[in-house]
């Protein structure tokens, strides 16, 4: 059995096919559209959020509950939040205070992905697919709790950040409750992000 601490020959390892390899590539690069494509919300230095941002910090936020959610697949839960939001960097994003029921978001955002995966050798274009799938449906309990602290990323770059007089902190006291119950740490997540929501209703208006 080999000792994941001894040193790694990696001239033994064999080369990756060229055309697989360029597959690869073309995807990432594709995908940097996320660094532009913006959210609603904005940085606490009153910059727009790219949604690669939000899944950074969603992947950061889950990565830290590691001990506590010890009795899950670690690795799983942090593919299924990078690749949650992937699909929007062809068609953007969409405000969930303008998402409506009927919407085709998802039907929009799975097109997309599928389009976007076009240049991945076709097991990873399956994997990814079944990724988002997984997090659309909430088929796991991995992607139960992605889509909990999804809606909790959120709403605490609301909190922090330096947005626009108008905008409506009130909404989010009512955004994902379905989705932020289903598990008793993201209770009482809500319940932590729900004051720093009110703290923000109370304050003066950025300026």
């Amino acid at each position: 059995m080999h000792d994941p601490y001894s040193p790694r020959n990696d001239e033994e390892q064999p080369a990756i096919e060229p055309s697989r390899l360029r597959g690869i590539v073309d995807f990432v690069q594709a995908a940097e559209r996320l660094k532009d494509t913006l959210r609603s919300g904005a940085t606490a230095g009153g910059r727009a959020e790219s949604v690669a941002e939000h899944s950074w910090r969603l992947c950061l936020m889950v990565m830290m509950f590691g001990k506590e959610l010890s009795g899950y697949d670690q690795h799983r839960l942090l593919k299924l939040c990078v690749i949650h939001d992937i699909g929007e960097a062809i068609s953007g994003d969409v405000p969930a205070i303008h998402q409506y029921s009927g919407d085709d978001k998802a039907e929009r955002e799975r097109a997309d992905l599928i389009a976007l995966c076009a240049y991945l050798p076709e097991d990873l274009q399956q994997e990814i697919v079944e990724l988002w799938d997984e997090y659309n449906s909430a088929a796991t309990p991995e992607a139960v709790l992605v889509k909990g602290f999804d809606k909790l990323e959120t709403m605490l770059q609301h909190a922090v950040g330096r947005n626009a007089p108008d905008f409506d902190y009130a909404f989010n006291l009512s955004y994902g409750l379905a989705q932020t119950s289903r598990h008793p740490l993201l209770r009482q997540l809500r319940r932590l992000v729900d004051d720093a929501t009110r703290a923000r209703l109370d304050a003066p208006a950025d300026g």
